[in-house]
């Protein structure tokens, strides 16, 4: 069953984050296989919300494009440093890709081999350098060990094909030659005698125990085979580890959390056919070609809390989008394909998810009423603000039964604890709860903070409209404002860049304002200020 990725906005506040993770228990239910998450850092009043119903915070999901871990690429598919060359053109032949990545024992990339090296290496004629270990010979000729005395095997390969006498009296032995002999005893003589480093002995040829002798005494390792002398000395470079014909230049990677868009755009670029995949850490996980791109995936979500592009994830307009549960203005460009769409004029996101529980006959545990229960009080500045609706009041009622508090005490505590901007930057503040909306044609940012401080802001007022206006210019807004919100005194103060004077005054029908003006009643951002703003911005 494919992962369906559930989250709000940017900027996420509390009513945003405990809807992923309330809609993504009920989705789970249901028979789906949902992962709540979010899209930036959660803020302090979340965060006391989750720590208090004792639920771990939802996954950080930076975009929703398609990365290389996404796509069905060949994975698990590479061959150690010290494996042979056979190994690795065996590998190879099996998943029919003509190269495979070669790693060290953590898995840490080396380099890359190809069926192009090991037929260059094959008809180079070089085959009288060995490099390879005892075990990878005896795989590859189908050897069976007499006498192993060395893990690594390395000389120069030698075939005893003269008559005794000529090869006995012609050729030279020592400790770093390696022979492919029958059972011509006294050539074995010789060479056991002579210390050679490996004798290998064809065709199951017997070996006479004295040279057996022998040979343990001068360490000389010995290997059986059932291939004839002809078909040994074929496949014995073959033995060799792949570390001998690698190719460690222009080796191009990828890495799992690259966006595939990225990788297509590096592909017609340098037109290799194969790139090795890394994690996180560096480590091979296998390899990628043009192909295994050429599918399309996309990524499947269902947005809560918001429904523009603008507020939501990167790559949005790539993935697919199931459903959207929603209690805003409708500022989404559209989808694809028929979706359900939940849209309800209710103070919270969490609410309308409270209502699906009901009519899906779901039972709320004490955990997850707790979440949605402060989302709502979050949203609705504990039943004060002017978009609380009697669904709203109904689910506060009900989830605080289930979660067992007093919802006046708690939702205060909550607020208080998130609250507070002590130890934030001015752009932590700005953009601690802030939204993006085109009117008109035009860019206008909205940021809004709750606290029963409002010295924390007005003290340094003039650093925060310097940094209002640096935003609005920089970023082509047509104007950006904070609204600081005092649940005290149940109203608003706002400061604003210098382009929002005149809209402002207009929207609100107010004369000559200046920064920091107070808007009595006014506490909700959805519908006593964007309203009035989308009817006042041309």
């Amino acid at each position: 069953m494919e992962k369906v990725y559930i989250f709000g906005h940017r900027n996420p506040d509390t009513d945003s984050v405990t809807a992923a993770i309330t809609l993504s228990y009920l989705k789970n239910k249901l028979g789906m296989n949902t992962v709540p998450a979010v899209l930036s850092s959660i803020n302090l009043e979340s965060k006391y919300a989750l720590q208090y119903f004792k639920v771990p915070e939802p996954i950080f999901l930076n975009d929703v494009n398609i990365k290389i871990k996404d796509l069905q690429y060949t994975k698990n598919y590479i061959v150690n440093y010290n494996d042979s060359i056979y190994e690795a053109y065996f590998r190879m032949n099996k998943v029919g890709i003509s190269k495979i990545p070669v790693v060290d024992k953590d898995k840490n990339l080396l380099g890359i081999l190809s069926m192009k090296d090991i037929a260059k290496d094959q008809f180079s004629f070089n085959y009288s350098y060995v490099d390879a270990s005892y075990n990878n010979i005896c795989d590859v000729i189908k050897g069976k060990s007499l006498l192993k005395f060395d893990d690594k095997i390395e000389g120069e390969l030698l075939v005893a094909a003269y008559k005794s006498t000529t090869f006995i009296e012609e050729v030279s032995l020592d400790d770093k030659s390696i022979l492919i002999v029958g059972d011509r005893h006294s050539i074995i003589e010789y060479a056991v005698k002579s210390g050679v480093k490996l004798i290998v002995i064809t065709g199951n040829g017997i070996m006479k125990e004295e040279h057996l002798e022998i040979a343990r005494r001068n360490n000389v390792n010995i290997i059986v085979t059932p291939y004839t002398t002809l078909e040994t000395t074929k496949v014995f470079n073959l033995c060799n580890s792949v570390t001998t014909i690698l190719n460690t230049e222009k080796v191009l990677c990828v890495k799992e959390n690259d966006d595939v868009i990225d990788f297509i755009k590096l592909v017609n670029k340098t037109r290799y056919s194969y790139y090795p995949v890394l994690s996180r850490k560096n480590k091979c996980l296998g390899i990628i070609r043009l192909s295994d791109a050429g599918f399309e995936y996309k990524k499947n979500v269902i947005l809560v809390d918001h429904n523009s592009f603008e507020q939501s994830a990167i790559g949005i307009e790539n993935a697919n989008i199931l459903e959207i549960v929603d209690h805003h203005n409708i500022g989404m460009a559209g989808t694809n394909m028929p979706i359900n769409f939940r849209n309800m004029t209710v103070g919270s996101t969490n609410t309308i998810i409270y209502l699906l529980y009901k009519e899906n006959r779901v039972s709320i545990p004490k955990s997850v009423a707790g979440l949605m229960l402060s989302g709502i009080l979050s949203d609705t500045l504990i039943l004060s603000s002017p978009t609380t609706t009697d669904y709203d009041r109904e689910a506060v009622i009900n989830l605080s039964k289930i979660a067992k508090v007093n919802y006046k005490k708690y939702g205060y505590n909550m607020i208080k604890e998130g609250s507070s901007l002590k130890g934030m930057t001015k752009e932590q503040v700005l953009y601690k709860d802030y939204k993006n909306y085109t009117i008109g044609g035009n860019r206008v940012g909205l940021g809004q903070v709750i606290t029963v401080d409002i010295n924390e802001v007005m003290n340094e007022k003039e650093e925060y409209i310097k940094l209002l206006n640096s935003v609005s210019e920089n970023n082509n807004y047509l104007f950006v404002c904070l609204f600081v919100t005092n649940i005290l005194e149940n109203g608003t103060y706002v400061l604003y860049s210098d382009r929002a004077k005149e809209v402002l005054e207009s929207a609100f029908d107010l004369e000559n304002i200046n920064q920091g003006f107070f808007l009595e009643g006014v506490v909700s951002r959805k519908l006593q200020i964007l309203p009035v703003l989308i009817n006042d911005v041309k």
